[in-house]
């Protein structure tokens, strides 16, 4: 009987899954459910989507289904993607009314502990949602600029002068972490910010590649790497507990980092929050820093290395800047308030490299969106590819124009780099000095020309270069 168990699994397969097509056919015909595919059994659309690219694959399924919205299968979920302003209105306007904060399991693999994997993201956020909101808002961020300004200089001194080539994205990479590390976790050590970088760089190469769990494939080293970061996180927080134990009142609250801020806050209870728990929001801070934020910056780079006249307008806004200060005086929040055109030409650039596609929900309660039924329990995607490149919302959408950003903008809920909404990127306003801050030393000090024109982009976590973005140094002269 054994040897017959291939040719008869051989022969059903076929049948089994006609049957699964045909039950979900009944299904989308008897509720309405919005059009699409699930794709193939277990796995799902992820392979379509891994090799068409998100963009594409979302362009292809508005055209073929709907507009609105379209049903697919994703991380072994049954989902609908809500597309335009439209749609990203409507999800961003019903936060916990009726959806919820959501995560892949494959992603909370790769980030969270394996205690908290089947925890609701809402619990596992709390701390964060409640208390990065306070440390991430302008106010509080203005402490941060001469920080910020401080290690951008010392990074190009190091990193960039003695070049005549350098490798955008990569170097972007090292000095967002090495500035998130020193804001968030108060490191300044070269060696312990390269203990976090190595393992973070395999996280977040394979934490959205397609979620097979085997041995050699990106995932399961990104599982690997989440692991050496928890260990890491961990590591930094048992000694800093100790250190804050240490010391009185007074010195614990004057520690400027975020770390030394979590490990005194307490949650409803009066209880201080573990070390798994501050591990566990530190990560999404460090991931986006490290990640999201160096694709932005790398995007821009790219953008004014190509774009000559694009450059010579930030040149010109940046050295007016930099002409109105000492040579060693730091830049200010007003200096930051003065760089309306670099900001536009930023937002541009997030508008066509985006570097993260949109954020997932879960339903709550059935609802009805665009005459289509989205049942209770579904998860839901909203994503910037429906809206960022969208003739009707921006005319020559593939032309780099940064004065779409004039006067009052975009109309709303198309430009969604940070999402909307309740659940708006808290970031937004770090990711915002952060940017700038770069652009400004770097275009004062250099001009950029690619070094491969027509460099392709390939999709990780982020868009990424696939050479890493190669560009030669001019440096002006004094």
């Amino acid at each position: 009987m054994d040897a017959l168990l291939p040719y008869v699994i051989a022969l059903l397969l076929p049948h089994l899954f006609l049957l699964y097509l045909i039950i979900s056919f009944m299904r989308n015909k008897n509720n309405n459910l919005p059009p699409g595919t699930r794709g193939w059994p277990a796995l799902g659309e992820n392979l379509e989507l891994a090799l068409l690219g998100p963009a594409k694959f979302i362009k292809d399924r508005m055209e073929n289904y709907s507009p609105d919205v379209f049903q697919t299968s994703l991380h072994g979920e049954r989902m609908a993607v809500f597309c335009g302003a439209q749609g990203n209105k409507f999800l961003f306007n019903n936060e916990n009314k009726l959806v919820t904060s959501w995560w892949p399991k494959t992603m909370r693999k790769a980030l969270m502990f394996p205690e908290f994997v089947d925890t609701n993201v809402k619990q596992v956020s709390a701390l964060k949602r409640s208390f990065h909101h306070d440390i991430l808002k302008p106010e509080a961020l203005k402490q941060y600029l001469p920080v910020m300004d401080a290690l951008a200089r010392q990074h190009l001194d190091h990193e960039w002068i003695p070049n005549a080539v350098v490798k955008v994205l990569f170097l972007s990479k090292k000095y967002t972490l090495e500035l998130a590390c020193r804001l968030f976790l108060g490191l300044v050590d070269p060696e312990d910010v390269k203990k976090l970088a190595d393992p973070f760089n395999v996280l977040t190469q394979g934490m959205s590649s397609v979620p097979i769990d085997l041995p050699g494939t990106a995932y399961n080293r990104a599982i690997k790497g989440g692991k050496m970061v928890r260990q890491e996180l961990t590591r930094i927080i048992n000694k800093r507990r100790k250190e804050l134990m240490m010391e009185t009142t007074n010195e614990s609250t004057k520690r400027p980092d975020l770390l030394s801020k979590m490990l005194l806050v307490t949650d409803e209870n009066g209880q201080l929050f573990s070390e798994m728990e501050i591990s566990n929001n530190l990560i999404g801070l460090l991931v986006a820093s490290y990640d999201a934020t160096a694709s932005a910056v790398t995007a821009v780079m790219n953008y004014l290395a190509q774009l000559p006249h694009i450059y010579e307008e930030v040149f010109k806004e940046q050295m007016e800047i930099a002409k109105s200060k000492g040579p060693n005086e730091m830049l200010t929040w007003e200096d930051i308030e003065k760089m309306k055109y670099s900001w536009n030409v930023a937002r541009e650039s997030l508008r066509l490299t985006p570097p993260g596609q949109g954020a997932f929900r879960e339903t709550i309660t059935e609802f009805t969106y665009a005459g289509f039924t989205i049942p209770k329990g579904w998860k839901t995607f909203w994503t910037v590819h429906s809206s960022h490149k969208n003739p009707e919302y921006f005319p020559e959408p593939e032309k780099f124009d940064p004065s779409r950003f004039e006067g009052s903008g975009p109309p709303p809920y198309t430009f969604v780099p940070f999402g909307g909404g309740p659940r708006m990127c808290p970031g937004k306003e770090y990711a915002r000095l952060e940017i700038l801050v770069f652009m400004h030393n770097v275009v004062t000090r250099f001009k950029l020309e690619k070094t491969i024109p027509n460099e392709k982009v390939v999709l990780h976590a982020s868009p990424t270069p696939v050479h890493g973005l190669p560009v030669r140094l001019h440096p002006h002269e004094n």
